[in-house]
């Protein structure tokens, strides 16, 4: 009834060692998971410190032949004759 059989044996190993390799692979998620967690927390506990530099307002004119907005400093011509970018 309770006989033990190389076949029943070698299946019951086998399942130990899906079980065995199974739960190693859970730990090994887990700290990862807490790694890269760790890492995160870090990076955002440098970057709390910081600030952006802002980005510097320009102004801005209106073209009279084409209608754009273009720089009031350092722009270029649009390419028609009454441009008043192109002075």
């Amino acid at each position: 009834m309770l006989g033990f059989s190389i076949g029943k044996l070698l299946v019951l190993a086998l399942l130990l060692f899906v079980l065995w390799q199974g739960i190693k692979f859970v730990t090994r998620v887990g700290q990862i998971r807490q790694a890269v967690r760790r890492a995160a927390e870090q990076a955002a506990a440098q970057g709390r410190g910081r600030r952006a530099q802002p980005i510097p307002a320009q102004d801005l004119v209106k073209c009279n032949s084409c209608g754009d907005f273009v720089p009031a400093s350092g722009a270029t011509s649009c390419g028609r004759a009454n441009c008043p970018s192109g002075r």
